[in-house]
C-alpha cells in the first residue's frame, strides 16, 4: 500500500517518536544515578507513562493520515498505563518499606489507618 503522507504528518510523528525516545533515556539515566530504590522508582515509572502517551499520539496521527479519519483505539493503551503504572509503583514502594522494617532498617513509623483517636 502505497500512500503518499503530508511531510507535517511525518514531522509530527517523527518529533512524538523522537521524544518519547528521549523520555526513556531519562527515566533509563534516573534508574542509575539515583542512589536508593525508593528515588529510584520514580523516573521509569514517570517517564514509560509520557513515553506511551507520545508513541500513541504518534500512531494516531500516523493511521489517522493513512486511513483519512480517525483511529482512536491507540488511546487504549496509554489509559491503562495511566491506571495502572501509580498502582504499581505503590505496591511496590510499600512492599519495600515492609521488607525494611522487617530487616530493623530505620525507615518511617507506619501510619495508622485509624487515624487520631484518642485513648
Amino acid at each position: 500500500m502505497n500512500v503518499e503522507l503530508s511531510m507535517w504528518v511525518e514531522i509530527s510523528v517523527a518529533i512524538l517518536l523522537v521524544a518519547s525516545s528521549v523520555f526513556a533515556l531519562l527515566g533509563a539515566i534516573g534508574l542509575v544515578r539515583l542512589k536508593d530504590y525508593f528515588q529510584r522508582m520514580h523516573p521509569p515509572a514517570l517517564a514509560s507513562t509520557l513515553g506511551a502517551w507520545c508513541v500513541a499520539l504518534a500512531s494516531i496521527i500516523y493511521f489517522s493520515a493513512i486511513k483519512s479519519g480517525p483511529v482512536l483505539h491507540a488511546w487504549l493503551i496509554p489509559i491503562l498505563l495511566s491506571i495502572t503504572v501509580p498502582v504499581t509503583t505503590l505496591l511496590l514502594a510499600r512492599a519495600a518499606l515492609f521488607r525494611k522494617r522487617m530487616a530493623g532498617d530505620d525507615v518511617p513509623a507506619e501510619v495508622s489507618s485509624r487515624g487520631n483517636e484518642p485513648n
